[in-house]
C-alpha cells in the first residue's frame, strides 16, 4: 500500500540544506555537480552513485515507496503538482506563471530511482534561449530583442523507462511495388502494380530504455523533441539534485505508461518485419508478442522552461538541461511573412522576364530584388 508524504520530516531533511560555513541555503550547482552555498559560494560534494538499478516490473504492480524528498505545491490555476526542495522558490507555478499555489499536506507517489542532473546553469540556459529566439526567422524583431529570460526555471520532468526482451510470432500479407512494360493500341506503356505475398515467422528483439513521459504537463511529443538526454550522466536519485530546482510530479503511473511503451514496441516490431521483407505496403500483419525480463526506472529529466507573453499571447520554450537542445514556439511577424511572399513573387516574375527576353537587363532586376530582400 502506498505511503503518504511526511512533510514535517520533509522540511527537516530537504526543504533547507544548510551551509556548514555560514548557515546559508545550499543549491545544486550544475557546473561543479556539487552543492553550492548561495551566500558564501562554499561547495560540498555528496554521494552520487552512477550505477542505476533496473527494477523488475512486477515490483511496480505489487508495492510502491512514497517520495518524501520534496515539498509539493498544487497550482489551483492549471492543476499542476510541483515538487521542490526550498520553500522560497515556490512563488509561482512554472507552467502557467500564476501565484495561485498552495501546499499539499499529503501526496501519494513513487520515489524516483534515477536522475539526469542539470549539466549547465540558468545563466547559460538564458543565453541558449536568446540564441534560439534570434534564429527564429519569422519572429518579430521586437520579440528577438526583448525576450525576457528572467522567468526561466529548471524543472525535473518525470519519465518512465522500460527494458524488455521480446519474442514475436507473425502472419500477414505484404506487398512490393513493381513496374512492368505493357503494349497497348497506343503504344508502349509503363505500369505500376503491387506484388502481394504471404509472410509468417518469428522475430526477437531487445528494447532498452524506451522512454515514456509520466506527466500531462510534459507530453510525449515534447519529450521526443528534446531527446536524447546524455545517458553517460544518468545517476541514482538523491534529494540534493533538487536543491534550487523544481520537480514535476507524475500523473501517469507505471502501469499505464508500460501499456504505452508496449504499443511503441509493437509498432517497432511491425516496422522491422516489414523492412526485413522490403515491403512497401501492408494488407494485414498480425503479431503476437511475449515480453520477458521486463524492467523499469523512474527517471527525472532536466528541462529548463521559459514561459513568456507577447501581445497578450502565451508562448513556451523548453531546453534540454543536458544538451541545450531547444523546442518551443515563437510569435510570427505578419510583415516578415508578407515580405518573403512578395520577394518570392518578385523573383518568379523576374525569372519569367529573364526567360522571355533572354537579356542581361532582367538579370540585373533580379539581383536588385535579392540584394534588397532585407528591406522588409
Amino acid at each position: 500500500m502506498e505511503e503518504n508524504f511526511d512533510f514535517e520530516k520533509e522540511k527537516a531533511q530537504a526543504d533547507y540544506i544548510k551551509c556548514a560555513s555560514c548557515g546559508g541555503n545550499m543549491v545544486f550547482d550544475p557546473e561543479s555537480q556539487m552543492l553550492s552555498c548561495e551566500h558564501c559560494n562554499s561547495k560540498v560534494s555528496f554521494e552520487n552513485e552512477k550505477a542505476v538499478e533496473e527494477i523488475n516490473i512486477e515490483k511496480a504492480f505489487e508495492a510502491v515507496e512514497s517520495w518524501s524528498d520534496a515539498m509539493v505545491l498544487h497550482c489551483e490555476n492549471c492543476g499542476a503538482d510541483i515538487s521542490m526542495s526550498r520553500e522560497e522558490v515556490a512563488l509561482e507555478c512554472p507552467y502557467c506563471g500564476t501565484s495561485h499555489v498552495k501546499r499539499i499536506e499529503t501526496l501519494e507517489g513513487v520515489k524516483p530511482n534515477a536522475v539526469f542532473p542539470f549539466s549547465f546553469g540558468g545563466d547559460e540556459a538564458k543565453l541558449v534561449a536568446k540564441k534560439w529566439a534570434k534564429s527564429r526567422f519569422f519572429a518579430p524583431r521586437k520579440f528577438k530583442k526583448n525576450l525576457d529570460a528572467r522567468d526561466l526555471k529548471g524543472i525535473y520532468q518525470p519519465c518512465w523507462t522500460f527494458d524488455s526482451s521480446t519474442s514475436s510470432t507473425y502472419k500477414g500479407r505484404l506487398g512490393e511495388r513493381r513496374t512492368r512494360t505493357i503494349r497497348t493500341k497506343n503504344g508502349v506503356k509503363t505500369q505500376t502494380y503491387i506484388h502481394w505475398f504471404n509472410v509468417s515467422g518469428t522475430i526477437s528483439n531487445n528494447f532498452d530504455d524506451v522512454t515514456i513521459s509520466a506527466s500531462s504537463k510534459f507530453e510525449q511529443d515534447k519529450l521526443q523533441r528534446l531527446m536524447p538526454f546524455e545517458y553517460s550522466k544518468l545517476t541514482n536519485y538523491s534529494k540534493e539534485y533538487l536543491a534550487g530546482f523544481y520537480a514535476n510530479h507524475y500523473d501517469k503511473d507505471v502501469k499505464s505508461s508500460w501499456s504505452e511503451a508496449k504499443e511503441y514496441m509493437d509498432d517497432q516490431i511491425k516496422k522491422t518485419i516489414v523492412a526485413n521483407y522490403h515491403a512497401d505496403v501492408v494488407d494485414y500483419l498480425n503479431v503476437s508478442t511475449i515480453h520477458s525480463n521486463v524492467t523499469y526506472k523512474y527517471v527525472l529529466m532536466p528541462v529548463y522552461v521559459l514561459n513568456y507573453r507577447y501581445k497578450k499571447k502565451d508562448y513556451a520554450v523548453n531546453i534540454n538541461g543536458n544538451t541545450g537542445k531547444v523546442f518551443g514556439k515563437s510569435p510570427i511577424s505578419f510583415w516578415r511573412v508578407l515580405g518573403v511572399v512578395l520577394l518570392c513573387a518578385a523573383v518568379l516574375i523576374g525569372g519569367y522576364y529573364l526567360f522571355m527576353r533572354g537579356d542581361s537587363e532582367s538579370a540585373q532586376i533580379i539581383n536588385q530584388i535579392v540584394n534588397n530582400k532585407l528591406l522588409f
